[in-house]
């Protein structure tokens, strides 16, 4: 890392894992992630989701070095914790997969998950190791044009579980939806969760065995 920060404010090409390709300028590293500047958003990525950095391509953009970050401090050490709780109560944007998307803030930051309100799915979990990358959204930018007493920030009251396992626990016996999908063994009922896996029972009463450790998101319906 200490390398790379050498590269601060230089134009980088990010290839990460599933064949996706951002570019801008860096802007600053921390001990678990990184942050860039495209010219319209600060994007902060996760460094274990990025297979390639490359600051070699000829092709660099005037990108203007700006002067201000919207979540943390530049003169702080950085890490995704960090971040996280910095962007509590922010309008952003989250990625779990290269292709997929959720708007709204992060309301909780737990052990090894965080809790991110939509206005649309509500209360979603995401365990920190299937984060993505977070947008911040621009000052005084709204979310789907809504005004603050149709989607207030505001803390949830909701109790949360310490860790991920914990939480997916206290679901048992409840409809979920797994990774935002609508596919038909993504949607289903808890039954048991042990050694890894979610036993979850979906329509028409299959029973099916999810890979705990593969859940990118839950929520419930």
């Amino acid at each position: 890392m200490i390398e790379i920060k050498k590269s601060i404010g230089q134009f980088v090409h990010l290839h990460l894992l599933g064949n996706a390709v951002l570019k801008g300028t860096l802007i600053d590293v921390g001990s678990d992630l990184i942050v860039i500047f495209n010219g319209v958003d600060f994007i902060y990525l996760p460094l274990n989701h990025i297979d390639i950095i490359d600051f070699s391509n000829e092709d660099d953009e005037d990108i203007v070095f700006p002067k201000d970050v919207p979540i943390g401090d530049r003169d702080e050490t950085l890490s995704l914790r960090k971040v996280l709780n910095n962007a509590r109560g922010t309008l952003s944007e989250v990625y779990i997969s290269n292709d997929k998307s959720l708007h709204g803030y992060v309301s909780n930051v737990m052990n090894d998950y965080f809790v991110f309100t939509t206005p649309v799915y509500r209360e979603v979990l995401i365990p920190l190791q299937h984060l993505k990358r977070l947008i911040p959204y621009h000052q005084n930018e709204k979310i789907y044009d809504l005004t603050d007493g149709v989607f207030p920030l505001k803390p949830t009251t909701q109790s949360y579980a310490r860790t991920f396992e914990q939480q997916c626990k206290k679901y048992v016996n409840q409809l979920v939806v797994f990774d935002l999908d609508n596919a038909p063994h993504k949607i289903g009922k808890i039954t048991k969760v042990e050694n890894a896996q979610i036993e979850c029972v979906i329509a028409r009463n299959k029973t099916i065995y999810l890979n705990f450790n593969h859940v990118k998101s839950i929520h419930l319906p």
